[in-house]
């Protein structure tokens, strides 16, 4: 039932001042594909539709990651910093059967990266990882109690299927040495139906893009994308750079930036019939950590980042180079991976020599 706004609301559901509740609209830039911008729109939606907050409060779905993980974990940092990793699933099943651009089955994360907000909260560093990289998996516990043995050379984007997502915050936690203080998963179906809700966004490209297996087919010059369109775009690696994950890592951060203004530029909050259909479509999508799963925790979460804006936020992909026995696979550059991963962990500077990859997958768009 919904709350009468006539009635004093519970206390876990009270309404914010009126100068707060714009607050959570404030965006972080991520580093791959469009994950943050959702968050950042769920944060908005959450924080503002406080009335139907039953309605909404309920699609959201929560993994207890600290619970599945243990204490094999990074230690908290001293600082007041945050970590996020963040995912998108691509399970080529359901919703996302008719959005498959190949034959892969099974659930994938097929876009990852982790957010890292340093003391202070007043910028933002997004970390992409290329689905192909060949990582060192530990041993984990699925979701039904039976363990995944420990593997090396596992492709990062398996690992979501092998073993859930628990395993992969456990993996990534293990090659970078930094905790993650939160996880959110966004399903790709719900992201095609958030950009049609919003009316689709706009992006240039300086060169033609065709690609078969992904359906994409565009011209040089200005588009305007409808959400499976903007699958297409997300996905599309054949018909970029050496048609690697890499080649595509540039056309998903160019799309997370305009998906960013799109939402900057729309007064999604004014309309609160249309924010409440675009919430419901995206949290319907949503998981994250238990800490998380709940609008008023979304909520509280984006009023603590208010101060980053776009303008102080960097997007780099973890340094990677081809690997010697298979180069279809990339596994990670040293030393510039370790510097970059120590930068996180203490929460300072990255090194410049940090965010350059010798492996660049031949361009993008």
């Amino acid at each position: 039932m919904r709350h009468d706004p006539s009635t004093p609301a519970p206390p876990d559901r009270r309404s914010r001042p009126d100068d707060e509740r714009g607050a959570p609209k404030r965006k972080r830039r991520t580093g791959r594909i469009v994950l943050l911008s959702l968050l950042a729109l769920t944060l908005a939606v959450g924080g503002t539709a406080y009335w139907l907050y039953d309605d909404l409060d309920s699609n959201i779905k929560g993994v207890d990651i600290d619970k599945a993980i243990g204490d094999d974990r990074p230690g908290k940092p001293p600082t007041s910093g945050q970590n996020i990793l963040i995912l998108g699933s691509d399970s080529r099943a359901g919703a996302n059967a008719s959005l498959a651009d190949d034959d892969v089955s099974g659930a994938r994360s097929d876009t990852a990266l982790v957010m890292h907000i340093p003391e202070g909260r007043t910028r933002a560093v997004a970390v992409s990882v290329p689905r192909d990289t060949l990582v060192s998996r530990p041993e984990c516990t699925r979701s039904d109690g039976s363990t995944v043995a420990a593997a090396g050379r596992v492709m990062f984007n398996s690992i979501y299927s092998q073993a859930g997502p628990a395993c992969v915050v456990k993996t990534v936690e293990q090659i970078s040495g930094v905790r993650m203080d939160h996880y959110v998963e966004i399903d790709f179906a719900g992201f095609k139906e958030l950009v049609d809700a919003i009316g689709g966004v706009t992006v240039t490209v300086e060169r033609d893009i065709h690609d078969s297996s992904s359906g994409l087919d565009l011209t040089a010059g200005t588009h305007r994308l409808d959400g499976t369109r903007s699958l297409q775009f997300v996905r599309t690696r054949h018909g970029i750079g050496d048609g690697s994950d890499l080649g595509r890592i540039g056309l998903q951060q160019r799309f997370m930036l305009a998906l960013l203004s799109e939402i900057k530029e729309q007064d999604l909050l004014g309309s609160p019939t249309r924010s409440y259909r675009i919430a419901d479509k995206l949290t319907s999508a949503l998981t994250t950590d238990s800490d998380l799963a709940s609008l008023t925790a979304l909520a509280e979460f984006g009023r603590s980042l208010n101060g980053v804006a776009p303008s102080t936020m960097e997007t780099i992909m973890l340094p990677v180079r081809y690997d010697r026995v298979d180069p279809n696979r990339v596994v990670a550059a040293e030393p510039q991976a370790s510097q970059l991963w120590r930068a996180l962990r203490h929460d300072t500077a990255i090194p410049e020599s940090a965010k350059k990859s010798p492996a660049t997958g031949g361009g993008s768009a």
